[in-house]
């Protein structure tokens, strides 16, 4: 035993738990194997609920790299710590997974972490709380590429009840005639169940709903609203008002001045310019300007809420030559972590708005080795809880 985990164990139970109360969940995997005591601390009733009270509003930045599969791992941050983890991927994925098979991350919810595969077109779940991997039966609209997944247009929610083992899984297309389709999977009976949206015909409030995107034009966009109990989503169609949006529109992903990164019913739009960085063949771009949008309150329209402050533009300005984000709403803060490379080297930019106190926060990270790797997903996640 090391000799910190032996002074660790000379302390007081009570003092015990409150150092282990401060940590996250990945470092309580770690310390479970250090002693009897402290795995007994862990185990107790009292310690787990307060510990998942205390860590199931987290926000977690996971990053999964391009690697093989006997090398795969998530990478993991949360503002409560100081920084990266590693989480083995390999022993869920490898035994499952046929070798050259291309992964992708798609999205995570509270432990479950959802990965598409590109040649046998699966989908993939990873419990890690549970130590449980599943395969998602071919939705009814066939098998899919990973090409073919919007991180705005889907969603993993997990449970009911909190801790278990199931999980739903929702995405929506446009389908019959330019209607929104909704597919929702429920693992608890392990079948799809389709519903076509219906038209949003008067206020309706967005409070408490689930939103996916569907389709993003410069002028508008369709988004499908769905309550909790998944019955019947309802369509929004929000506009721009004329002149908001000019220019060309890249959604997700961009090389050019204008990036919309989308997400629960919110919406980043990133503006940047071009700047020569030694000499005139050496052109990136830097942004400079980052505003959040949001619905309307009878959902119609985009309406602008805030926009970065000068002097955090200033501090995590970056030159890029290509950017990508994505972004999560939850309890009134609009999360986005936008992703940039320039020369090969990957960067990471956390920003948060809080809606109600109109205050924007940078979460800074630590130095996350990048140079030269593809990134193969990216996602915001809470709910890391012990089981």
């Amino acid at each position: 035993m090391p000799a910190n985990g032996v002074g660790l164990c000379l302390l007081p139970s009570e003092l015990i738990q409150e150092i282990l109360l401060r940590l996250v969940l990945p470092e309580i995997f770690q310390v479970k194997s250090v002693s009897k005591l402290i795995t007994s601390v862990i185990r107790c009733n009292s310690f787990r609920n307060e510990f998942n009270t205390r860590s199931s509003s987290d926000t977690w930045l996971f990053v999964y790299k391009k690697r093989s599969l006997r090398d795969s791992f998530l990478y993991s941050f949360t503002y409560r710590s100081s920084r990266w983890f590693k989480i083995p991927m390999a022993q869920f994925l490898f035994p499952i997974v046929p070798p050259g098979e291309d992964l992708y991350f798609l999205t995570a919810s509270a432990g479950f972490f959802l990965f598409a595969s590109n040649k046998y077109r699966e989908l993939i779940v990873v419990n890690i709380k549970l130590n449980t991997v599943k395969k998602i039966p071919p939705s009814p609209l066939g098998p899919r590429g990973t090409s073919s997944w919007r991180r705005s247009g889907l969603k993993l929610i997990a449970g009911p009840p909190p801790g278990s083992d199931q999980f739903t899984f929702l995405f929506a297309e446009l389908l019959y005639e330019n209607r929104p389709v909704l597919f929702q999977y429920s693992s608890g009976n392990d079948t799809w169940r389709s519903v076509e949206a219906v038209e949003n015909d008067g206020y309706l409030p967005t409070r408490g709903k689930v939103f996916l995107s569907v389709v993003h034009r410069s002028s508008d966009s369709i988004l499908l609203a769905i309550e909790s109990n998944i019955e019947t989503p309802v369509i929004l169609r929000p506009r721009f008002n004329e002149g908001a949006i000019d220019g060309r529109l890249a959604i997700g992903f961009s090389t050019i001045g204008r990036l919309h990164v989308y997400g629960d019913g919110c919406m980043v739009i990133v503006k940047s310019e071009g700047m020569n960085m030694i000499d005139e063949n050496d052109r990136v771009r830097v942004f400079t300007c980052i505003e959040v949008w949001g619905l309307c309150v009878d959902g119609r329209g985009w309406e602008f809420i805030s926009k970065l402050p000068d002097n955090l533009v200033d501090k995590v300005r970056k030159p890029y030559a290509v950017m990508m984000g994505c972004l999560e709403e939850r309890d009134g803060i609009v999360r986005v972590v936008l992703v940039t490379n320039y020369e090969g080297v990957w960067a990471l930019i956390w920003l948060c708005y809080d809606l109600g106190s109109k205050a924007w926060t940078w979460v800074p990270l630590p130095e996350f080795r990048m140079k030269g790797l593809n990134i193969a997903g990216i996602t915001l996640s809470s709910g890391l809880t012990i089981c």
